[in-house]
């Protein structure tokens, strides 16, 4: 069975992402597009495209050209969309990088992606001069600000503001490569086209909406999801600044910023991952906070319970709601926009969005299931990603040749044709919304010399929904701080152990795999 959004087909405009984000910008030119919101710093419609044109054609003065790759390697700044956009209205390809990421996980995505530029922030210069070492391929690093050895970004905006008309192709030509682990291992680039995110958000605006549900342009949208991540990238920076909404930058999270922010700036639209939303329902703090502006909060990038949900929503009395998605999708497939009459839906992830369709297979099998069967989802449409970047045989593990992307998730399709995630069939951990490979983990600590064997699985918590726990074997005398410690000085923070449980042997396969499931069923077994 094959399972179609309830929503018309909708026709996929055949333009470059930069222009139809912008193509009625001029009409509120003098609107707030961006806000530092610890500043207070505002980019308004008109000087943030012409802040875009004006660095496109500095770029291209500088011998950037059509297909060359642009690292940007900075928290949510106004500028962040600035360079983005330069960047895609040259047929340029932006790989975006979480800003405290190693030198050596900072070099891996520059040398993988084939990265020749690169814009960072002074206090990370030490950084990205050691990453780009590496790569040998960094041509110029840019800075906001100034510092030695790197070109200020602003000497971009001292151009003509006329870049070259590039031709652009937007079903073949990429415009982002975010990287991602998708159905577990390292991490990959994913090759995302201007049609691929211009689809996706098309869809998401042709969705019919319960009343306040909406996003509007008088609204004022929280920009704390980073940006380098798909959800902030192509649901903040892109679906709301196309709509005409204000954008609120938030470069850092900090609870008493979060919350002042909110109350100062009078966001009224928030994107939010369930471990803030927990924060919301939970924090005295919360209570000090006029928040009364605050009208929708949408939750993505992990599950959110029915009872987070429903205690959220008594607390602040916001509409809320969460959809589902994938990076590899660019990236929403679903959405909870509207309930069915009387029959409230909390937990659910929503029906598909427009011009996409879902199967259910079972997992040994991998024949299509009905109506409450649990099984795979497998997700088709437009926004499916073009594939991994050099990387044939993991592009065709994920996405098979009927075009279906195997989202590695379980879950069921009810009698409304609203769906529902129940467990993971990937080895990815969900850290506060935030991918973390396993293997990547294990390959560090296998470099530890008192690491005889390991696995790494995801261990239940809370408030993060899963934290990192290293199941170790010793070889020799080490004590689980040590590994902690070992690990957190090769990983950003989000990819760090939390926990380390040493046990006699790590249960494999005949084949030598872990046996990862057997392992999560132990932990989740064990009280909270």
């Amino acid at each position: 069975m094959i399972f179609q959004s309830p929503f018309p087909a909708v026709e996929i405009p055949n333009q470059p992402l930069t222009s139809f984000l912008f193509d009625h910008a001029a009409a509120y030119a003098d609107k707030p597009a961006l806000i530092d919101g610890p500043s207070g710093r505002t980019l308004t419609f008109g000087q943030l495209t012409g802040a875009i044109r004006l660095a496109a054609a500095g770029l291209a003065q500088r011998g950037f050209q059509k297909g060359d790759v642009f690292a940007i390697h900075l928290p949510n700044l106004p500028e962040y969309a600035v360079a983005f956009h330069a960047v895609a209205m040259l047929g340029g390809i932006v790989t975006t990088i979480n800003p405290l990421y190693t030198p050596q996980e900072l070099a891996h995505q520059l040398t993988d992606s084939g990265a020749s530029y690169l814009l960072t922030l002074p206090m990370f210069l030490e950084s990205v001069q050691k990453a780009a070492a590496e790569s040998g391929q960094i041509k110029e690093i840019f800075v906001l600000g100034e510092a030695e050895g790197a070109t200020p970004f602003a000497e971009l905006l001292k151009s003509d503001g006329r870049p070259p008309a590039v031709r652009i192709d937007p079903r073949v030509d990429v415009v982002a490569l975010p990287y991602s682990s998708g159905a577990g291992g390292l991490l990959k680039g994913v090759m995302l086209t201007h049609h691929n995110l211009v689809a996706n958000i098309t869809q998401c605006e042709h969705m019919e909406f319960d009343p306040g549900l909406e996003l509007r342009q008088e609204d004022v949208v929280l920009g704390l999801l980073p940006f380098f991540h798909i959800f902030g990238m192509a649901v903040i920076m892109s679906w709301a600044l196309r709509r005409g909404a204000t954008v609120v930058t938030m470069p850092r999270f900090d609870m008493e910023m979060f919350l002042n922010l909110m109350q100062t700036h009078k966001i009224t639209y928030a994107h939010l991952v369930p471990p803030l939303i927990f924060g919301l329902a939970k924090h005295p703090l919360v209570a000090k906070f006029d928040l009364s502006s605050l009208r929708v909060i949408v939750s993505g990038a992990a599950a959110l319970s029915a009872e987070l949900e429903g205690a959220v929503r008594d607390r602040l009395g916001v509409i809320v709601t969460q959809g589902y998605g994938l990076t590899e999708a660019s990236p929403v497939t679903h959405f909870l926009s509207r309930q069915p009459t009387g029959k409230p839906k909390p937990g659910s992830i929503g029906v598909l969005v427009p011009n996409t369709e879902c199967k259910i297979v079972d997992i040994d099998t991998q024949a299509a299931l009905g109506v409450r069967q649990d099984g795979e989802l497998w997700v088709r449409g437009p926004q499916i990603m073009k594939g991994y970047l050099n990387q044939p045989e993991a592009t065709a593990a994920m996405v098979d040749s009927d075009g279906w992307l195997h989202t590695g998730d379980i879950g069921f399709c009810d009698e409304d044709g609203y769906f529902w995630i129940v467990d993971r069939l990937k080895e990815l951990i969900k850290y506060k919304g935030f991918q973390v490979a396993p293997a990547e983990l294990e390959e560090v600590l296998r470099g530890h010399s008192a690491v005889g064997d390991v696995a790494v699985i995801g261990a239940p918590d809370q408030e993060a929904g899963e934290v990192p726990k290293a199941l170790v074997v010793r070889k020799g005398e080490v004590s689980a701080d040590e590994l902690i410690d070992f690990v957190a000085g090769k990983v950003a923070p989000h990819k760090k152990i939390r926990a380390v449980e040493f046990v006699a042997e790590i249960p494999r396969s005949a084949s030598g795999n872990i046996l990862r499931r057997q392992l999560k069923d132990r932990e989740r077994e064990k009280p909270m």
